[in-house]
C-alpha cells in the first residue's frame, strides 16, 4: 500500500494558463525594451553625410541623457542657430570634456552628421576648439571615438 501523499496546491496552474502567462511576460519584455532601443537609435541622422561647420557657441546644454551644443553660423548675412547632439556627460568626460570646456562665445568647429529632416544641426562626432584641440563628442555614433 502506498502511503505517500502527493501535494497539489490549490494555486497550481494548468498548462494552457502557464503558456498564456509566459507569452504575456515575453510580450511585456519586448514592449518595455523598445523605448531603450529607440533612444539609442541614430536613424535621425544621415551617417552617410559628413558635415564640418565652424561658428560661435551660443549655448551648451550640459544635461542628460545627451549634451547639446547650439552653434551660431552666419549664412547670407543672417545668423542661424544649429543644434548638435553629443554624447552623454559621462562619455564626454572620458573624451576630455568638462562643463567649462566649451562656453558661449567660443569659436569651434563641429564635425558630425546632419539630421535627416530639414532641421539645422545634427550629431556631433568631434568638436575642434579654436586652439586646435580635437574632442570626441559622440556616443556610439560610428566614428565618434576614433580619430579620422
Amino acid at each position: 500500500m502506498n502511503t505517500t501523499k502527493t501535494f497539489e496546491s490549490e494555486w497550481s496552474l494548468s498548462t494552457p494558463l502557464r503558456v498564456v502567462l509566459a507569452l504575456g511576460c515575453m510580450i511585456a519584455a519586448l514592449v518595455l525594451a523598445a523605448p531603450a532601443g529607440a533612444h539609442h537609435s541614430f536613424s535621425g541622422f544621415d551617417s552617410s553625410v559628413d558635415i564640418e561647420q565652424t561658428g560661435i557657441v551660443k549655448e551648451v546644454k550640459w544635461t542628460n541623457p545627451h549634451v547639446w551644443l547650439m552653434l551660431a553660423i552666419e549664412e547670407n548675412g543672417e545668423e542661424k542657430i544649429y543644434s548638435y547632439e553629443g554624447g552623454a556627460i559621462a562619455v564626454l568626460k572620458r573624451g576630455g570634456w568638462f562643463r567649462e570646456t566649451v562656453s558661449p562665445g567660443d569659436k569651434v568647429t563641429v564635425i558630425g552628421h546632419p539630421f535627416r529632416d530639414d532641421r539645422l544641426g545634427g550629431s556631433m562626432d568631434f568638436v575642434i576648439l579654436e586652439d586646435g584641440t580635437r574632442l570626441a563628442a559622440g556616443d556610439a555614433i560610428p566614428g565618434a571615438l576614433r580619430p579620422r
